[in-house]
């Protein structure tokens, strides 16, 4: 097992460390940037949205989609994103509660 993870490391290692020795100094052109650019923010919800469904979509809980929606709607109200989480726990507890 302990031979897999380091092959892996070794692997991102080397990927991580192409990139800025093929490119150089060189910009990335604006297409892939913005490709870059949106890759994180789609890995973060995928992973979100496969931890709360579960496998199957068999765990899927209402309230808990509640609760993460009024964080994103406390988020986008210009909230902080310490008061956000607080928020969505509050409703996800509270609806748990009723």
């Amino acid at each position: 097992m302990w031979i897999g993870i380091v092959l892996v490391a070794l692997v991102s290692i080397g990927l991580k460390a192409a990139g800025p020795a093929v490119l150089g100094d060189r910009e990335l052109p604006p297409k892939a940037a913005a490709v870059i650019a949106v890759l994180a923010p789609a890995l973060l919800a995928a992973l979100v949205v496969t931890d709360v469904a579960g496998a199957g979509w068999a765990d899927a809980d209402w309230r808990v989609g509640a609760g993460l929606g009024a964080a994103g709607l406390s988020y986008l109200l210009r909230a902080p994103a310490l008061v956000a989480v607080a928020v969505g726990v509050v409703v996800a507890a509270g609806l748990r509660l009723l």
